[in-house]
Order: structure tokens, then C-alpha cells, then sequence
């Protein structure tokens, strides 16, 4: 089983480096603080975790505060601590020696998700839920710039974005509002042409893939990857086809347009086109 799982490995990165090599001329650049700024630092296992949200990330924290002595099991940690609790080290917290030092000799980990799956799971989420961050900032600004008549009511709270209103704002080179980390490339996350990942994971495997990658760091043997749904637990997780569902409200353009938006991600992930 194991002898499997190397080979996983070793076909995932030669794939993300050819990938590199192809179409990236920077991979011989400075790795800057804002490069790491997404890496999660566990200094006892030496493992530097970068964060992609939608692909198991909450859990991955979890197993990183269980690593570091901060909890004793993944059970007892709440969504919150996880994500608002500071409890984690981030890389570009270092200074350039420390982050170097690190990225030389730490077990550098990502895991992803097929990016219209990943894209689908974060309009949800963020959209199709109360949330006092997502509705103001960005509905507002996608429901005055993409609907026509929008209701005042809908301008002032910015709830009820449409799928499609989403798709809009995410192609519009000159989108009223910046980027989220939620559906930016993991292209742009991780840097995967800069830094020298040993290690791959994909959400689709999870299980699999995340207690292998404990194995191979020597974690404890009661550590399993936790498998629980971290928030509106009683919803369906995004699958396939729920995915399909949500872009069959799309046109055939603007699924050609969201796929070539994500291309970069499709291809050195090794995800077929949908």
C-alpha cells in the first residue's frame, strides 16, 4: 500500500513540475514573506502546511494544533480556535533566515481540490449562509455592479448572490472587489513553482492521503486525519454533482471562461477538464 502512495507522490510532483517549467519563466525568483504568507508552521514535526481553504484546511490546522502539544485530540478543537485563535505560526512570521532555514529542511505539504468542486464549496459557504463579512463586502458590490433592479433591500444587506452574479464578478477583469483566498488559484496560494513541495495531497483522496503523509512524518499512531464537517455540518458536502448543478446555471461561454480561469490549476494538478 505504501509503495503505491510513493508512486502517487512522485507522479503528482513531476507533473506540478513540469507544469512549471513549461509555462512558468519565474521559478528562480526570490521567495518573498508574501510568498509564505499562507504557510502554517508546526516547528515539533517540522512541517510547513500551506493553506488552501476548501480542501480539508480546517482539519489540517487541527492535526497541525494536536502535532505542536496545543490539544490532545482533533474532537475537542472548535471551528473558531482553529481559525480565528492565532494558536498556528504562519512562515512569513520568521525573518528571512528562519524562513529559509525552514523551507530547506521541513516537510512542505498542500492539499487541493478539483477548482470548480473547491469553487462551488466556497459559494455555499460564504453566499448561500448568513455572513456578516461575505454579504457586505462582496454581495454588495456584486449585486449593484451584475443585477439589474436589484431591490433596495438586496443593495443595503448585499444577501442572495446568485451563482451566475458570482461567475460575473470572478471574470471581470475589472471586478469591483479584490480577490479572496476562498477561490484564488492555489497557482497563486502556494507558489508551487517557487517552493519545492515533497508533498501533494488531494481532497479526493483524503483520507488516504493525509494518514499517509502522518505516517510519514512520524506523527503519533492514534493521529488519524479527522473526517467530521466543520460547519453546517447537516448540509450535503460539494460532490460532483452538486458541482454540475451549479454550473448548469451557467452558459456555455461563461463555463469555457470560469475553466480557462482555472487552467493553470486543472493542469498541474492534473485535474481533467469538467
Amino acid at each position: 500500500k505504501w509503495k503505491s502512495l510513493y508512486q502517487i507522490q512522485r507522479e503528482r510532483k513531476q507533473v506540478m513540475r513540469e507544469t512549471c517549467s513549461k509555462y512558468k519563466s519565474n521559478n528562480r525568483r526570490i521567495i518573498t514573506p508574501y510568498h509564505v504568507s499562507r504557510i502554517f508552521v508546526e516547528d515539533k514535526y517540522r512541517v510547513l502546511y500551506c493553506e488552501v481553504p476548501k480542501a480539508g484546511c480546517s482539519n489540517w490546522k487541527r492535526v497541525l494544533m494536536v502535532l505542536n502539544g496545543l490539544a490532545s485530540s482533533t474532537k475537542d478543537i472548535q471551528h473558531n480556535t482553529v481559525h480565528y485563535g492565532n494558536y498556528l505560526k504562519r512562515l512569513d512570521g520568521f525573518d528571512h533566515k528562519g524562513i529559509y532555514h525552514r523551507l530547506n529542511t521541513y516537510t512542505k505539504m498542500l492539499f487541493i481540490r478539483e477548482p470548480f468542486e473547491k469553487l462551488v464549496s466556497a459559494f455555499r459557504d460564504k453566499f448561500e449562509h448568513p455572513n456578516n463579512y461575505y454579504h457586505p463586502v462582496f454581495g454588495k458590490a456584486i449585486i449593484s455592479r451584475y443585477r439589474v433592479n436589484a431591490t433596495k433591500e438586496a443593495l443595503r444587506t448585499g444577501s442572495g448572490v446568485q451563482f451566475k452574479e458570482f461567475i460575473q464578478y470572478l471574470l471581470d477583469v475589472h471586478r469591483p472587489v479584490g480577490m479572496d483566498i476562498h477561490w484564488d488559484h492555489v497557482n497563486r496560494l502556494c507558489s508551487p513553482c517557487l517552493i519545492d513541495y515533497d508533498f501533494v495531497g488531494k481532497f479526493e483522496s483524503m483520507e488516504e492521503d493525509a494518514n499517509f503523509f502522518l505516517h510519514l512524518i512520524g506523527a503519533p499512531p492514534n493521529l488519524t486525519f479527522p473526517t467530521f464537517k466543520d460547519r453546517h455540518s447537516n448540509e450535503e458536502r460539494t460532490t460532483t454533482k452538486i458541482t454540475q448543478q451549479y454550473f448548469a446555471q451557467l452558459s456555455p461561454s461563461q463555463r469555457q471562461r470560469s475553466y480557462d480561469f482555472y487552467y493553470m490549476d486543472y493542469l498541474m494538478f492534473n485535474y481533467s477538464k469538467p
